[in-house]
């Protein structure tokens, strides 16, 4: 089995599930008393998130990567960044160490078009859902149609995310509307959804709708999971 190196943090409450769905997953697979062989890296995101809003992008990218080099120093033979938003600098992140970066968007999107799906809706931080690195890897590498909430909607969307689900809140209120936009991409079209933000997962799963969801969580700890006890 290699070892997993986890770049999170951001937030904590979603880096959490990685783990817990890593060692399931290895548990799952081998059986018995086996878990995963990981290293976490949690930085402070405190210190992320006002680079987000500042579109500081190049001050943020050069944090993350010195996390990720940390994280092959320690012995991690991969790299997953715990969150979507971030992929914004997953090439320089890619281009800083010498050990794969597993993205988040090529695990989702194998997920979705083995299903058959050509079009799907996109939930996420307004930097996933309206910028190019995420929504345009979608369609240009992985030839699918990406559909996105209206701009209310996206308001809605990001600021849940940021004020509520970064810190541990999850309010009915909050579940009610992001199922009501699933509906919406649906009926606009969307024949899933892709919960692009590592912390919706917490808020809606599967069982609230039948609309399909992709879990990028799940998806992106469970590709991670193939790949070290695959290489």
């Amino acid at each position: 089995m290699k070892t997993i190196g986890l770049l999170g943090g951001m937030s904590w409450e979603s880096s959490l599930e990685y783990y817990r769905i890593l060692n399931e997953a290895v548990r799952a697979r081998l059986g018995g008393l086996h878990s995963a062989k990981c290293l976490l890296y949690s930085v402070d995101f405190g210190e992320i998130e006002p680079l987000q809003h500042q579109g500081l992008w190049d001050e943020a990218a050069t944090l993350i990567s010195r996390a990720a080099q940390n994280l092959e120093r320690g012995g991690a033979d991969v790299i997953v960044i715990c969150t979507n938003t971030m992929h914004k600098v997953a090439d320089e992140v890619q281009g800083s160490v010498g050990i794969p970066v597993l993205h988040i968007a090529d695990a989702t999107a194998r997920v979705v078009t083995a299903k058959g799906l050509h079009t799907v809706g996109l939930l996420g931080t307004r930097f996933t859902m309206e910028e190019s690195f995420y929504r345009g890897r979608l369609s240009e590498k992985h030839g699918l149609r990406v559909l996105l909430p209206d701009r209310a909607e996206r308001d809605t969307v990001h600021r849940v995310i940021y004020d509520e689900l970064c810190m541990g809140v999850l309010l009915d209120s909050s579940r009610v509307r992001f199922l009501e936009i699933c509906q919406h991409l649906a009926d606009a079209g969307a024949q899933g959804v892709i919960l692009g933000c590592t912390e919706i997962s917490l808020l809606i799963r599967q069982q609230d709708t039948t609309i399909p969801l992709f879990d990028t969580t799940r998806i992106h700890a469970e590709q991670a999971v193939d790949w070290a006890l695959e290489a």
